[in-house]
């Protein structure tokens, strides 16, 4: 069967890759049907490697993925064949410490797919644990579903930070996860949420959305804009979701004192943090790292009226043109939110 496979950084080719087997208990066989283009698929593309993971063979791209059920493992009940899925990419080993905490998603032993040297799932079908794999509602499209895996990290980020109703919220950060972050958090129960980048073009995504308000960071500072809101108090829960090393640097201006910063977005160097001043406001710290037990929070959420994931694709390629795909988000166009592939057609 043909796969979007990268061969080395700027080379993608769409060929034969070796058959998946049997399936075995507790596993489906999934037909792939839509696959978004993460961040990390395109940093794969441009430069072979992230941080320690490095491309050094072949690799088959892509890790946000909806499908269709085709065989059902031994003792699998809660899925059937022709169910409309999504599946979560990370694979841990269930008898790890970090699994049997519940923090799997910081299992050393994750098998993550488009993580060198695991495949990803741009290819026609992949042999999945059930466990991992979500039966998605009726009002959820399969487009939808592929953006449930960038949705979770969001999720995740607003569990961890508490959110009680009537928070005020401030994100850094309109990129994907940005603004998937802000969402949850006003479907969460923010009051308000502020969401700054340089690029107003981002916002465009955002707009059906009355309680989560535009910052244009060139014009106007997030933190001045929060604090003018609460009358010099500053927000309840601040999400770091731009990775830039320019944002740590007035980053403890925006949280109100005895507030929460939730680090999501990666830096791809360390960055400087001063700990006096947070420890001056007593502020708590979490910070992200993918995502546990997040996706049927996710799902429910995504089908509820006051999400509207299909929104933020901002263009769908046939898996024939998948190098122009992986070209257009290589470019990192300001007003694309999500690009996706359309791997089947049904």
């Amino acid at each position: 069967m043909d796969a979007v496979v990268l061969e080395r950084p700027h080379e993608i080719q769409i060929r034969p890759v070796p058959g998946l087997g049997q399936v075995g208990p507790g596993d489906v066989r999934i037909g792939v049907h839509t696959v978004g283009i993460c961040g990390s698929d395109v940093h794969y593309y441009t430069h072979g490697r992230i941080g320690p993971y490095v491309v050094e063979a072949p690799m088959v791209l892509g890790h946000e993925a909806s499908g269709t059920v085709l065989e059902v493992g031994e003792g699998v009940t809660h899925l059937a064949v022709g169910d409309r899925v999504c599946m979560e990419p990370g694979i841990p080993n269930p008898r790890s410490r970090a699994s049997r905490l519940g923090m799997y998603n910081v299992d050393p032993d994750v098998r993550f797919w488009a993580t060198p040297p695991v495949h990803g799932c741009l290819q026609p079908e992949v042999l999945h644990p059930a466990d991992f794999t979500y039966k998605l509602p009726d009002q959820l499209s399969l487009e939808e579903g592929a953006l449930i895996e960038p949705f979770a990290v969001a999720v995740h980020a607003v569990t961890k930070a508490g959110i009680s109703p009537g928070d005020v919220v401030a994100v850094a950060g309109a990129g994907t996860i940005g603004v998937l972050t802000a969402i949850a958090a006003a479907a969460s129960g923010a009051s308000c949420v502020y969401i700054s980048d340089v690029a107003p073009e981002k916002f465009a995504k955002i707009e059906a959305y009355p309680t989560i308000h535009p910052v244009d960071a060139t014009r106007q500072d997030l933190a001045e804009v929060v604090r003018e809101a609460t009358d010099g108090w500053g927000a309840d829960v601040v999400f770091e979701a731009s990775g830039n090393p320019r944002a740590f640097a007035s980053l403890w201006e925006t949280p109100a004192p005895g507030g929460t910063v939730v680090l999501v977005g990666i830096p791809v160097d360390p960055v400087p943090l001063d700990v006096a001043a947070a420890q001056a406001r007593e502020l708590r710290i979490e910070t992200v790292f993918r995502y546990a037990n997040a996706y049927s929070r996710a799902i429910e959420l995504a089908a509820s009226p006051s999400v509207d994931l299909g929104d933020l694709i901002s263009a769908t390629y046939p898996v024939e043109e998948a190098v122009a795909a992986f070209e257009r988000g290589a470019e990192a166009r300001p007003d694309d939110t999500k690009i996706q592939i359309r791997v089947a057609g049904a």
